[in-house]
């Protein structure tokens, strides 16, 4: 992009935490944050909201009668976009793009269940399961007037709400926008359906998420819930976090539902667009999608070799930390990106054989791409 945008605040509640420091500090240590669970009645592993931001999560239910028929993916990004406002000078008239992969999953299974056994559902059923009702509720949470929409496009959704708030800040019909994801994917239907897939975690050990374990011989995806936003403004301000400079997007031909080419052409295309002018040696870092299944990190690396040669950036993923949290998932990675630029500190995975530390952090690139071979890459770096 010949111009960057800025980024001013981020506002995330993940597994790891919520406030900068303390998120900073998990990143730095080697511990994961993964829990064996009950799901209804099905066991497995997940990664969850630490106790206090649960407690929050309850607390806001108890803030205002509305809130209490909401979704926990509602009340996830209500959080999150409360703490990336707060110091970001946000006007009244900023746009919100806050999407989700599957939205309202809990009050959506438990108002199907409830139509199964009665033939009957709550008056709040279709209010509260709308995907769109996650960008409503933030805005009239921080009384914010301007355009308002959410989306899904897969595990890649946080990623395209970035895309589309630079869209409309271009275009003059927002001067900033809050954009991201939110989920809270961690039900027994949920889980069901990975392990239908065969692509989530059976094996409990030191770790359980193999994410960029080039040697592993099973799939190890295990699912994270959370919520990440950020503020977004035109050009540079002296308020900014860090700058967006270069952003791609792509899809790639189906083969299937989950489709990934072996070469990860989607990928490949969409961090070639946000490469732009620079010169591939400008990268000292990736930040990659690596879910820990077998073919998903196979193809990101495959397309990271096509794109860079035999000068490969430095390579790392936190889903071996946080698990995949669908649409936050990118928010989250991005959040990695932008502290380690801070901290001028690279985040490692310590069982991967990539184990490149590069000099400096200049410029690192944040991949992200979901089902349906539908891929984001997002360049974040100082401004010079």
């Amino acid at each position: 992009m010949k111009n960057p945008v800025s980024i001013t605040s981020i506002g995330t509640i993940s597994p790891l935490g919520s406030s900068p420091s303390e998120v900073w500090n998990n990143y730095r240590s080697d511990k994961h944050f993964f829990k064996e669970a009950n799901f209804d009645g099905s066991p497995g592993l997940g990664a969850f909201l630490p106790e206090y931001l649960q407690e929050e999560v309850e607390k806001l239910r108890g803030e205002n009668t509305r809130y209490r028929y909401l979704d926990r993916s509602v009340l996830y990004a209500i959080l999150a976009a409360r703490k990336a406002v707060k110091n970001s000078g946000i006007s009244e008239s900023a746009g919100i793009n806050i999407g989700s992969s599957r939205g309202a999953t809990e009050l959506f299974e438990k108002y199907h269940s409830e139509y199964i056994n009665t033939g009957k559902t709550s008056t709040y059923t279709s209010p509260s399961t709308t995907l769109g009702n996650i960008s409503s509720w933030v805005a009239q949470d921080l009384q914010i007037n301007g355009p308002e929409f959410s989306h899904s496009v897969t595990c890649s959704t946080g990623m395209h709400s970035i895309l589309n708030a630079i869209a409309w800040i271009r275009s003059g019909m927002a001067d900033s926008f809050i954009a991201g994801g939110s989920e809270a994917p961690l039900t027994g239907f949920t889980l069901a359906q990975m392990k239908a897939m065969k692509i989530f975690a059976m094996e409990n050990h030191d770790y359980p998420c193999r994410s960029l374990d080039m040697d592993k011989t099973k799939n190890s995806m295990i699912l994270g819930e959370g919520a990440g936003v950020i503020s977004l403004k035109n050009g540079i301000e002296d308020d900014s976090v860090t700058f967006i400079k270069g952003i791609g997007f792509a899809n790639e031909k189906l083969k299937h539902g989950a489709s990934l080419s072996k070469k990860g052409k989607c990928l490949q295309k969409s961090m070639k667009m946000a490469l732009g002018d620079m010169k591939p040696e400008e990268v000292d870092a990736v930040v990659m999608h690596a879910p820990g299944t077998i073919g998903g990190d196979l193809a990101e690396v495959n397309a990271l070799k096509e794109v860079f040669g035999k000068t490969l950036p430095a390579m790392t993923s936190n889903k071996w930390k946080t698990g995949h949290s669908f649409a936050a998932s990118g928010i989250f990675s991005l959040e990695m990106a932008v502290m380690m630029l801070e901290h001028q500190e690279f985040l490692n995975v310590p069982f991967s054989g990539f184990q490149q530390r590069p000099e400096k952090l200049e410029n690192i690139l944040v991949n992200s791409v979901g089902f349906g071979g539908n891929a984001v890459s997002i360049m974040v770096g100082k401004y010079c």
